[in-house]
Order: C-alpha cells, then sequence, then structure tokens
C-alpha cells in the first residue's frame, strides 16, 4: 500500500455494548497509509472502542470496517493482527511471558517465523527498542517504562503496517515521553500507519499531523492537527484544552503572532520573526 490508499476504511459505524450503552454512532472516517493521527476526546467519547475494531477485537454492531479491503465482519483476528497491532494502555495487561526476549519473540512465531528469520526479527526489535541488556531478564522486574517498550516492541516485532497505541505515555516522565514518541515518530516515517490514543495535548501537537476528535461516539473534526486546534471553542465542548503555549500565541494575534501555533519551538521562531518585523 502507499499513501495515496486507505489502510482503515470505516463507515457509518455504530456499535453498542449493551441495548442501553452506545459507544459509537455513526462513524465514518478514512486512516490513509502512512497516516499519523492522533484521537482526542474526553473518557467515554468512545476513542478505545473505535481503535478495538481496527484488529477485529470488537465487531460492528451496524456498519463496516474495513482494514487494507478485508471486512472486519469476515476476517480472522488473527488475521487482522498481521496489518494493525495494538498496545494496550497499560503494558502489564500484555506481557506474560518470563523473558524479555520470548515476549517479543511471541508475536512473530505465532505467525509462523521460525529459525534465523524470528532471530532476525526479535533482535532487530530488541535493538531498536533499546532493549539488548534486557533480552534475558523478567520483564515484571524491569521498571515501568522498560515494560513500555516491551509491549510495544512485542507488537512492532510482528512487522503490522498499522499500529495503535492507547495512551503510550502514560506514568512516564516528560523526557521518557518524548524519547519514545521520537521512537514512534521514526517508525511513522520508516512506513508504520499510527493511530495515537492519548490525553496529553502537548504530545499531539508535537507529534501527530492529524487528529480525530471524537464526542459520544460521534466524530467531531478530523483534520490537521494545526486546523483542529485552532476551533478552540469547538474543543472546550469536549474538556480539550490546547496547549497553554497555543492559548498564548492566540493572545497575541494582535500583534502579529500566529493563530496556529503548536509548539514551543514554533512560537519562538514566529516571535523570533515577528521581533524582527517590528523593530
Amino acid at each position: 500500500m502507499n499513501r495515496n490508499q486507505n489502510i482503515i476504511e470505516v463507515r457509518d459505524l455504530w456499535y453498542q455494548y449493551t441495548e442501553d450503552i452506545v459507544a459509537l454512532r455513526g462513524v465514518t472516517l478514512d486512516i490513509a497509509d502512512g497516516d499519523f493521527v492522533a484521537v482526542i476526546g474526553q473518557n467515554g467519547s468512545g476513542k478505545t472502542t473505535l481503535a478495538k475494531h481496527f484488529n477485529g477485537l470488537y465487531r460492528p454492531t451496524k456498519g463496516q470496517v474495513i482494514v487494507e479491503g478485508r471486512d472486519t465482519k469476515d476476517t480472522p483476528v488473527s488475521e487482522l493482527a498481521q496489518a494493525v497491532g495494538f498496545v494496550f494502555q497499560n503494558p502489564d495487561h500484555q506481557i506474560f511471558c518470563a523473558t524479555t526476549r520470548e515476549e517479543v519473540a511471541f508475536g512473530p512465531r505465532n505467525l509462523g517465523l521460525e529459525g534465523s528469520a524470528l532471530e532476525e526479527r526479535v533482535e532487530g526489535a530488541l535493538a531498536y527498542f533499546g532493549l539488548t541488556e534486557f533480552a534475558e531478564s523478567p520483564p515484571a522486574v524491569l521498571g515501568f517504562g522498560t515494560r513500555r517498550k516491551i509491549s510495544i516492541a512485542s507488537v512492532y516485532s510482528m512487522r503490522p503496517r498499522l499500529l495503535v497505541l492507547d495512551e503510550p505515555t502514560t506514568g512516564l516522565d516528560w523526557k521518557s515521553a518524548m524519547a519514545l514518541m521520537a521512537l514512534v515518530q521514526d517508525l511513522n516515517r520508516r512506513g508504520h500507519t499510527i493511530v495515537l490514543i492519548t490525553h496529553d495535548m502537548k504530545i499531539v501537537c508535537e507529534f501527530a499531523p492529524r487528529s480525530l476528535v471524537l464526542r459520544e461516539g460521534r466524530v467531531l473534526m478530523y483534520d490537521d492537527t494545526r486546523t483542529v486546534f485552532k476551533h478552540s471553542e469547538i474543543l472546550k465542548d469536549t474538556q480539550i484544552e490546547p496547549p497553554q503555549i497555543t492559548e498564548l500565541a492566540k493572545k497575541m494575534v494582535p500583534v502579529g503572532m500566529p493563530d496556529d501555533v503548536l509548539t514551543v519551538e514554533e512560537f519562538y521562531s514566529s516571535y523570533c520573526d515577528g521581533r524582527r518585523e517590528w523593530s
């Protein structure tokens, strides 16, 4: 596939947990091959429910989800797992093997890899995420940040075209979160489609070119992140607050600051450019 094709197509998707609990209401959207999309919205808006339809963990109550041209209603989860890797919010809900190496090898081994092909896949994943030194260690004795990397590496080792990351920076300090997201960004540059579920708007503005905003199971906005965060009044209805630097920039629009600043670096660059013009 390429960036001109859709890896995910969602058409009028409804999902009900029970007769009284409707989680998704007529969601329609496309995710292109190679996209990096942040899925944002308040708790209960349907973010994780939507993402779990991408790998068949949930099946539509009504509507359709197409993954790489395959209808998820007719496709086994084992087959969808080769296209879509899901990294859960809590790594301890995903890790169960005795060593880090076994954990990273579990997925590709179940896909049929063995021998040198399996070894190469595992060693590559361990090295990429900086886990080689922990290869023979039990994940349970390692720190939370390391366990988080193991959970992502174990999915990455299956080489899915799309990676769903559910709150990957939760529990990490800012330095560790930025280092992890730099790896995720690099995966996107290497061709992996990324769907990032997060409440951290700084992370969204730093890394995600596109943002999907959900409210009560419906799509409120789906556009370039820069465009989405221009609509601060709409975002307030979803209890989403843009980064403080974005709000500060908007207050400085009358003196020449752009109204679509997302990061501190952009603010500084715009301020320096403006100061030269104002002087």
